[in-house]
């Protein structure tokens, strides 16, 4: 991009490597030169809470927020009773209403990590777009807000088109949530002042249609824009671990594997990582990207550290990197291991090592795991074991029992 921004935000959404369009850019720079701009991305409740693939758009609030801007959190109470079809090959599975707000007070523990919430002119607001779609009155809505979308158009978004390219059926259901989400946008503006729709580029249509439907309905000039979707540097999607799904809240993965996950970033990604989730400055986070041969790894953990802080605090980051410290370079155990606690009841008839892996989440099946073990990538107190039939007993568990799948995971397995 050839413009050079005047305002800190888009300076830093550049120099970081988050923006990926935008859909005025000068415009937008103006009036974030010249006014508190709020901003808003939306969040769908479909699990209980968010992963690290949403990290990337939170941070961006975040940069929003700390270079003078007003963040808004919008939690789709309303939106995920549809579904949005963006770029899936099936329609998602409806949640029912209990499960939605469940999904969402989980998920809303997450963003007081990163924003700061309050009645200042920079404040962040969390708000559910339950609020206004919940009680549409359907005919007022074709009539007033259904006018304004062409069916011709809307069949033209490339997250429609790739999915009837397919052959793949598309519900009138799914059909609709692109207007919701651009009515949310309506809303938004009208309610709270808000001027833009940020999300990844997946997003692109949503956000359009947003954008025309605001100024056909009210003339306000409002904008939107983008970030990649990140993939690692070996073309692997962001955020998924060898067990699935990097969470943040620390109920569905503890800061110790939060951490690993970071600490094993390929050397490649260790740079992006630091501009796209630290604080760190970008001089700071180039140098220490750069570095080469062993020197990368003390990058790796300042970068774990870093992200592990941001989350789940100094203190457990600090713990995190003991305990990998004691599991690598001692041969211990450390004290923040995921841990497996089995009942009595549990193994009073044993219970068998290829139990025990699929238990702590070192395989995904029974099958995984006895391939794991039979292949000798698994260890029980750091000596390799190949008998996935091993079967443990209560006296087995006198002192937790240590599971490694390879080098890099590792949990405890005790008897309560």
């Amino acid at each position: 991009m050839t413009y050079t921004p005047k305002s800190d935000f888009l300076a830093v959404m550049i120099e970081r490597g988050y923006l990926a369009d935008c859909t005025d850019f000068a415009a937008l720079d103006a009036t974030l030169t010249r006014q508190v701009v709020p901003a808003y991305i939306g969040y769908d409740a479909t699990a209980a809470s968010l992963h690290v693939g949403h990290l990337l758009n939170i941070m961006m609030l975040r940069w929003l927020q700390k270079t003078g801007h007003k963040p808004i959190t919008l939690m789709g109470g309303g939106t995920t009773k549809v579904g949005d079809p963006s770029f899936r090959s099936d329609e998602r599975p409806l949640l029912t209403p209990e499960k939605i707000d469940e999904n969402i007070a989980g998920m809303q523990q997450v963003f007081s990590r990163y924003l700061r919430y309050d009645d200042s002119a920079t404040g962040a607001l969390m708000l559910n777009n339950a609020e206004w779609l919940d009680n549409l009155n359907y005919l007022e809505f074709l009539r007033d807000i259904g006018r304004h979308f062409s069916v011709n158009r809307m069949l033209s978004f490339e997250s429609v088109k790739s999915r009837l390219d397919r052959e793949q059926s598309l519900s009138f259901l799914e059909f609709n949530y692109m207007i919701l989400q651009a009515y949310d946008f309506l809303e938004l503006n009208d309610r709270y002042g808000c001027m833009l729709q940020m999300g990844g580029s997946d997003q692109w249509g949503n956000i359009i249609n947003g954008i025309d439907l605001t100024r056909r309905v009210s003339d306000k000039e409002i904008y939107g824009l983008t970030s990649p979707l990140l993939t690692t540097s070996d073309g692997k999607k962001m955020g998924k671990s060898a067990n699935g799904a990097v969470w943040l809240r620390g109920e569905m993965l503890s800061s110790y594997e939060f951490w690993q996950f970071w600490r094993n970033s390929t050397d490649a990604d260790v740079g992006r990582f630091l501009k796209l989730y630290t604080d760190l400055p970008v001089d700071e986070c180039d140098r220490l990207g750069n570095l080469g041969g062993s020197e990368i790894n003390a990058a790796k953990i300042i970068l774990a550290n870093e992200v592990t802080t941001l989350l789940h605090g100094a203190e457990a980051a600090a713990a995190a990197e003991a305990t990998a410290r004691a599991v690598f370079e001692n041969g211990g155990v450390g004290d923040d291991l995921p841990q497996l606690a089995l009942t009595a009841a549990e193994v009073s008839d044993g219970i068998s090592l290829a139990q025990l892996v699929v238990r702590s989440g070192l395989a995904k099946t029974g099958k995984d795991g006895k391939r794991l073990i039979s292949e000798g990538g698994l260890k029980v107190n750091d000596e390799t074991c190949v008998d996935a039939g091993r079967m443990f007993t209560a006296s087995d568990f006198a002192t937790p029992v240590k599971l490694s799948a390879g080098k890099k995971r590792h949990a405890l397995v005790s008897v309560a």
